[in-house]
């Protein structure tokens, strides 16, 4: 490459530009080293974002809308390509690669970093938020902050506020979900998540863990005979063509968060990175608006494809739980001065 430059200028000492290139050169490994690609010395960077969630799903309609912006804003120096459908693979894989660098960001439920970083998926405790009011406050104000300072630790930086995966609800195939004994014995697919595994076994079901690309499958096939999914996802992934009964337990509220490799991050220019967080920040209170409007809607989509539903009484579970000790297992596993947070907006717990 020198000797190509040297002919085109017709200069004998290429000291100066070798000096240049290596410059160049070395800024060039350095970006693609941290995984975030600077585009032929133009300022233009390329990112990528993980999700295993499906195309039509609110949330990555609404990074896909966001991303658009911010490539509009930055006049095409902050490239973000959204791939959902676990099309990097599956959540634990991806947050593995976006903790190497390899992808950029992951965008995933806070039950999956708790893998990595415990305290993140503390929002998670069964029956806890007893409504949306409840669950914004706590994730906007301090028991948010206590999350994102747990993400620091293990190295990854979120970006912008938290998206809504809405409360989970129970299907089956076999029957509906009324009293804590009718999860005796049932098989029911969990993300692979401590807490998610630790509830039902505490309830009596056999839990399996089934990545949310071949869950329909394993439903079909009755690998599993339930799951558990907020109702956006029940109809996106279409289980409704494979499951019959779906019961209101709203055992769990779940975040989604945008988080990336804190190397990648830091890479980029300050104004991209104000930038990019604004953007996610206004697309993350629309996707809130959007999952829990469509949550509303989709109760007579569903029965309208031979779902049937029914409410349950959160009581008997709570009770069940806590006489079997989980919630106090928990909070030793979570700590006092997360569970203290946790409670002052749930109330007590256990």
């Amino acid at each position: 490459m020198t000797e190509e430059l040297s002919m085109r200028t017709g200069q004998g000492s290429n000291n100066g530009r070798r000096a240049a290139l290596k410059q160049i050169v070395g800024v060039a490994a350095t970006a693609l080293a941290s995984g975030t690609v600077l585009a032929q010395g133009q300022n233009k960077f390329n990112l990528k974002i993980a999700i295993s969630l499906p195309d039509s799903h609110p949330t990555p309609t609404a990074l896909k809308a966001a991303c658009a912006e911010i490539l509009k804003e930055s006049n095409g120096r902050l490239v973000i390509e959204v791939y959902p459908n676990g099309q990097l693979g599956s959540d634990t894989d991806t947050l593995s690669q976006v903790r190497s660098g390899a992808i950029d960001f992951i965008c995933t439920a806070g039950q999956i970093y708790g893998n990595l970083a415990p305290a993140t998926s503390i929002t998670g405790i069964p029956f806890a938020f007893p409504d949306y009011p409840t669950v914004w406050k706590a994730v906007d104000g301090d028991l948010g902050t206590y999350l994102r300072t747990a993400f620091d630790k293990a190295n990854l930086t979120p970006v912008g506020k938290f998206f809504d995966h809405g409360f989970r609800q129970v299907t089956s195939s076999s029957k509906p979900v009324t009293s804590p004994k009718d999860f005796v014995g049932m098989k029911i697919r969990v993300p692979a998540t401590a807490l998610q595994t630790a509830l039902f076994k505490t309830l009596g079901a056999s839990p399996a863990t089934v990545p949310i690309g071949e869950l329909y499958t394993a439903l079909q096939t009755k690998v599993v005979d339930g799951q558990e999914n907020a109702l956006p996802t029940i109809e996106a992934s279409k289980l409704y063509e494979v499951q019959k009964f779906c019961s209101y337990t709203s055992h769990m509220w779940e975040y989604f968060a945008l988080v990336g490799n804190k190397r990648n991050w830091a890479a980029l220019p300050e104004d991209l990175k104000a930038l990019a967080t604004r953007v996610i920040d206004a697309h993350a209170l629309k996707q809130r608006a959007a999952h829990e409007a469509l949550t509303a809607s989709l109760e007579a989509k569903l029965k309208g494809a031979g779902m049937q539903f029914n409410k349950v009484d959160a009581k008997p579970f709570r009770e069940a739980l806590a006489s079997a000790g989980f919630y106090a297992e928990w909070q030793k596993k979570f700590g006092a001065d997360g569970w203290s947070l946790l409670q002052n907006y749930t109330g007590m717990l256990g």
